[in-house]
């Protein structure tokens, strides 16, 4: 048995690993400001500490715990809020990211895995993008999830061994649907079952790279159990497979009864035309797989999320 520090796991991400950790009988402590998560995600069992993981209250209030792991997930994931407010993302994506890593060496933690992005890569020449292509971030998100990277790499030469997580587009059963700026399946899906309708925002053949979220959560386990050598790793977490974003809306469309109309806007600042990922390193060095497919993923959320839009109708 191991003791975590999960952040963010009332969240959608930190939320399916923590719930991971403790059901294989380890102790999870979590980090929430609930700006977009909700406290009924937090699972049970979870110790739940209120507060942003950039101050430095929050953060003494960790004295207590001596962790054997920190897994880094809370922070804004929008690039097009980054835009918004370049000051907050900078704290949550950023200084939360250093004032945990000096947490970590103060107190003896040896293992820090961060939840990073593809982001990072901006627009490149190869559309399949490996962990060696020279980042070119494009917005101010992608800027900060870098330089928390370069942290990392500076703190596993002082005694920690750190993991970047390069999470593609994430996606599955959990996601926030009321999240209308972060998260392209949810935001589509959440227009399509409430307005019968969805507005892409650039050009419908922009493409993403979308991982399910078990997936993703087998990679962060997988990341944990690695023997301890004070290396700093970068892993892509991607399913290699390119998806338009015409085949997504075709794809959410098999599974809704009715159909649904289409409109086009301005794209958002910042956004990627497109990349995919090569997963051959995390899949030769960790034996991960990812293994849902796409259309599954789909047709498992679109029928949780009927569900779900359906009971708050209720509420309402």
């Amino acid at each position: 048995m191991s003791l975590y520090l999960v952040t963010g796991a009332a969240g959608f991400i930190g939320s399916a690993v923590a719930k991971k950790l403790i059901s294989d009988g380890n102790k999870v402590v979590t980090i929430d400001n609930l700006s977009t998560g909700y406290k009924d995600n937090i699972p049970k069992g979870c110790k739940f500490i209120f507060g942003n993981d950039f101050d430095v209250e929050t953060i003494n209030s960790l004295n207590e715990y001596r962790f054997d792991c920190i897994i880094h997930i809370a922070g804004q994931s929008s690039g097009e809020i980054s835009f918004e407010n370049p000051v907050y993302d900078l704290n949550t994506n950023t200084k939360s990211t250093l004032m945990l890593l000096k947490y970590a060496q103060e107190t003896g933690c040896k293992r820090f895995i961060y939840a990073s992005t593809m982001s990072v890569y901006g627009d490149q020449k190869n559309e399949m993008v490996s962990e060696l292509e020279s980042p070119n971030p494009k917005s101010f998100y992608a800027v900060g999830k870098l330089a928390s990277e370069n942290y990392m790499s500076i703190y596993s030469s002082l005694g920690i061994q750190c993991t970047a997580l390069r999470l593609f587009n994430v996606y599955g059963v959990g996601q926030n649907l009321g999240n209308m700026k972060q998260g392209m399946v949810s935001i589509f899906l959440k227009m399509a079952l409430s307005e019968r309708s969805i507005l892409i925002k650039g050009s419908k053949d922009r493409f993403r790279d979308f991982v399910y979220i078990d997936d993703v959560v087998d990679a962060f386990y997988r990341v944990s159990d690695i023997p301890l050598d004070n290396k700093f790793r970068i892993y892509n977490v991607s399913s290699g497979i390119k998806h338009t974003i015409e085949s997504l809306i075709t794809e959410i469309s098999k599974n809704i009864d009715y159909d649904l109309r289409i409109k086009y806007g301005l794209g958002t600042p910042g956004d990627q035309f497109g990349i995919y990922g090569e997963s051959r390193k995390i899949c030769n060095e960790l034996n991960w797989v990812p293994k849902t497919r796409f259309s599954d993923g789909i047709s498992m959320m679109v029928s949780w999320a009927k569900q779900k839009v359906e009971s708050e109708k209720l509420i309402k």
